[in-house]
């Protein structure tokens, strides 16, 4: 899943790739993808684009129209995706079984297509007058990368909060932008266990999660920063380090990465780094190896 060092790259990218150009058209391919009918995508023809921001996970094209300032608020979800081409290819998208969801051409031959992978159809767009309007926007926490998000904020944030570390810093209605990758990431920099309950974090714990939470994802971001977009999976992916590296040496201590699976999804971490050399109980795996 896209999470915000990558979405933030995108907004750059974006930013550089479509303020001042006109929409030529914006077509939904699969019937999912759009999430809101008033106003219609058409009102989006011939609009200027006047600039890309981020909430969170989410992007955000401004476009001026005739119907005053809107907002293409895009969610890429679990397996969603953001292609630029130029140029776009010339015949109209058709829809069917393959990964494109929406065309947006603009009046000089490039655009970009939104993608998603597999059968679950999650990738939202929606159209609106004001970003605030998206459920999932107007539910967000604070930035973590935002100049007034410091120390205070964070543990103000965690105060009275009853349950694992790792469950909280993914809740995007507590903090936004940070999801399963990450999570890990910032967890392994902070050496804290992902089972360890917010309830018994001290000062101590909190300043050090804190520190990871802003060096982990201004690292990613600088990382993707001034590359296409067609070369930032690769980024993330080269940049984790214990997320999705299963069995592999840890860079810190050497040891082998454990993981812990879930129904749809799973975590990972370094024993010696994170939870003082015990194993997490991992119950899907252990039926499996019954």
């Amino acid at each position: 899943m896209p999470e915000l060092p990558e979405v933030e790259a995108l907004r750059e990218f974006l930013g550089a790739h479509l303020v001042g150009k006109e929409f030529a058209r914006v077509l939904p391919v699969a019937i999912s993808v759009l999430k809101t009918y008033d106003p219609p995508l058409g009102v989006l023809d011939g609009a200027e684009v006047t600039g890309v921001g981020r909430h969170g996970k989410w992007l955000d094209i401004t476009a001026a129209t005739g119907a005053g300032p809107l907002h293409l608020v895009i969610h890429l979800a679990r397996a969603g995706w953001l292609r630029w081409q130029d140029p776009l290819p010339s015949g109209p998208p058709r829809p069917g079984k393959g990964p494109l969801a929406l065309r947006a051409a603009l009046t000089g031959g490039d655009g970009f297509d939104l993608t998603e992978a597999g059968t679950t159809r999650r990738l939202a767009v929606h159209l609106v007058h004001d970003p605030a309007e998206v459920p999932g926007v107007a539910r967000l926490g604070p930035d973590p990368l935002a100049e007034g998000f410091g120390p205070e904020e964070f543990a103000a944030l965690l105060t009275g909060e009853r349950r694992r570390i790792k469950s909280a810093l993914r809740d995007q209605g507590l903090i936004a932008g940070i999801g399963n990758a990450y999570s890990d990431e910032i967890l392994h920099a902070a050496r804290m266990s992902p089972f360890k309950p917010t309830a018994t974090l001290t000062p101590d714990d909190t300043a050090a999660l804190y520190a990871a939470v802003r060096t982990t994802l201004r690292e990613a971001v600088d990382r993707s920063h001034g590359l296409a977009a067609g070369r930032l999976k690769a980024e993330k992916k080269s940049g984790l380090r214990v997320h999705g590296r299963t069995g592999e040496p840890c860079p810190v201590c050497g040891d082998a990465i454990r993981e812990v699976s879930f129904a749809d999804s799973s975590l990972q971490y370094c024993p010696t780094c994170q939870t003082g050399g015990k194993p997490l109980a991992d119950r899907r795996m252990s039926r499996l190896l019954k």
